[in-house]
């Protein structure tokens, strides 16, 4: 699934994995996403990692986080 050895950072290919799991519905808007931890360890890379993807797909408008709830894909509307 990851590129180990390729020369695309490890979390720019998990936020187009994720981006793309957002896109065909997997993670509904509205619905808390897996945690950073669960998606480190989804992955087999550190939590920082996965913070750096989630970081990506916030920076792009496509999740939101609530503080002490999670984190959720915006609705595309």
């Amino acid at each position: 699934m990851l590129d180990l050895d390729g020369p695309t950072p490890l979390f720019q290919q998990i936020a187009a994995i994720l981006r793309g799991r957002i896109a065909d519905g997997t993670y509904a808007p509205g619905k808390r996403m897996p945690s950073a931890r669960a998606i480190a360890d989804e992955f087999g890379v550190t939590r920082g990692t996965a913070v750096a993807a989630l970081d990506v797909l916030k920076a792009e408008g496509l999740i939101y986080g609530v503080r002490g709830r999670g984190t959720f894909p915006r609705d595309p509307d």
